[in-house]
């Protein structure tokens, strides 16, 4: 399916050629597929693929700089949504382009869309550079960038690492890799500092490892190697589990065997770290990109909104939402990261996600070895504030906020519901809606921008107030 949207051509350089074209892919189910391949129960594996697809149109804003592109995504995009995202950011042109399949794995379903191959072909011969960037390099990016160049179509993947690099993604994007890059650089960088915990394989040494550790501790974590969205982590804090160690590990136990990636994948088991919410929530966040040419650049740090099971819920971005030597502490271990990240070949953009710990310390919790859920929301910051909107705006989002189960948006109702608080170029406050897709499913997705944290506070309060 193709969508055009009415605003005027691209500018074409003499002779008929445009000088650059874009085409952004949103692979964000292919990003943690063999998780979600192995999810048992098919309605929540089914419910998986649709949300992510639906948090297609969010994508929109990484490229919110574009005054032109083509998106390729899952599925059709509300008009009305595309025509708001583009006054919002003044884009001229966006040209969205879905497969004919669905699968979940959306370049594979690209290669065998012949139709949707030769629109590509067709871009080639149109323009002197074709730009291809996408939310994860995949195993299946990967493979359709080496089918069209074999094609004969020259594409460039600037926020990509090489094939011989791209081992980096899975590796240090899982739970294991990160831990095994810790423990090897422990000596070289003493804040680089992990949960004590061990990498297992098998459910029942897991279920042993992790009943003796919260019987001792009372509480521990158990993590698949890569899961997503709070799938694949459990959390048990006191009181939660048997007493009796037997009692204790056969729940454990019960508990890893209802899904399949359990038994798969390497377990991690650690001991569960009591946040203190005054530290950015408790957990501290930086995201950072490497240039092609190795050079790592600092994007932004910020608080992350976590609920009690883990799952992560947006931002809060600001200058001040951070202590300093906690900022200066989260940006030196980010940043010593990525040099081992960047030293391995690989290129584009990645996280870390820490824990402030009540007992003073801060730990590094995972890596995010792609694009993230807050890289929308810098983005969209960039454009309307620059480069120091850190300084200028205090800056809140939420990726999955549940509506009233009686009740049921379209885009423009919901416009007409926020009118108040809409965000405005000129007023500089107010709430941006980030998808259209979500209210599908009862969810809200949106990003709020306050001249302060009680004012940034107080919007949302009124925009819970509008729909309630």
């Amino acid at each position: 399916m193709l969508m055009k949207t009415k605003n005027a051509e691209e500018k074409e350089e003499p002779g008929g050629r445009s000088k650059e074209k874009i085409i952004r892919i949103f692979n964000l189910s292919e990003d943690v597929w063999p998780f979600i391949r192995d999810i048992s129960n098919k309605r929540s594996r089914r419910d998986e693929i649709e949300e992510n697809a639906n948090l297609a149109d969010r994508d929109l804003f990484s490229l919110a700089k574009e005054s032109a592109f083509t998106f390729i995504c899952p599925r059709p995009i509300d008009e009305h949504f595309l025509e708001y995202f583009q006054k919002l950011f003044h884009v001229r042109k966006i040209e969205v382009l879905n497969p004919q399949n669905h699968s979940g794995i959306i370049c594979r379903d690209i290669l065998d869309d012949n139709r949707l191959m030769g629109k590509i072909a067709q871009m080639a011969k149109e323009t002197e550079k074709l730009t291809m960037v996408s939310y994860s390099t995949t195993p299946y990016f990967l493979k359709m960038i080496k089918e069209l160049r074999t094609r004969g179509i020259k594409i460039t993947t600037p926020n990509s690492p090489e094939e011989a690099g791209a081992w980096t993604v899975n590796f240090f994007g899982s739970k294991s890799g990160v831990r095994q890059l810790a423990q090897k650089s422990g000596a070289v960088e003493p804040d680089f500092k992990m949960p004590d915990g061990l990498v297992c394989s098998g459910i029942f040494d897991a279920a042993k490892i992790a009943a003796n550790k919260y019987r001792k501790e009372g509480g521990v974590v158990l993590k698949t190697n890569k899961g997503h969205a709070g799938l694949g982590v459990l959390i048990f804090r006191k009181g939660d589990l048997p007493s009796d160690f037997e009692e204790c590990e056969l729940e454990i136990r019960r508990t890893l065997k209802k899904d399949k990636y359990w038994k798969k994948y390497p377990i991690v088991v650690e001991s569960l770290i009591k946040p203190n919410p005054k530290i950015g929530g408790g957990f501290p966040n930086a995201e950072f990109v490497i240039q092609k040419n190795g050079e790592i650049e600092l994007l932004y740090y910020c608080g992350m909104r976590v609920d009690e099971k883990g799952v992560f819920k947006g931002v809060e971005i600001n200058e001040r939402v951070l202590p300093k030597r906690v900022a200066a502490r989260i940006i030196d271990t980010g940043y010593f990261i990525g040099e081992q990240y960047a030293k391995e070949g690989y290129r584009g953009y990645f996280d870390i996600d820490f824990i402030a710990g009540k007992d003073g310390e801060i730990y590094v919790n995972e890596s995010n070895v792609r694009m993230t859920g807050g890289t929308h929301v810098y983005k969209a910051a960039m454009e309307f504030f620059g480069k120091d909107f850190m300084n200028k705006t205090f800056v809140l989002s939420h990726n999955i906020y549940d509506l009233a189960a009686n009740d049921f948006y379209t885009f423009e109702s919901l416009m007409h519901r926020l009118k108040p608080i809409l965000f405005g170029r000129r007023k500089k406050e107010g709430v941006v809606i980030a998808s259209a897709s979500l209210l599908a499913q009862n969810k809200l997705a949106y990003i709020i921008f306050g001249k302060n944290r009680r004012r940034a506070l107080a919007i949302e309060k009124e925009m819970e107030r509008l729909l309630a």
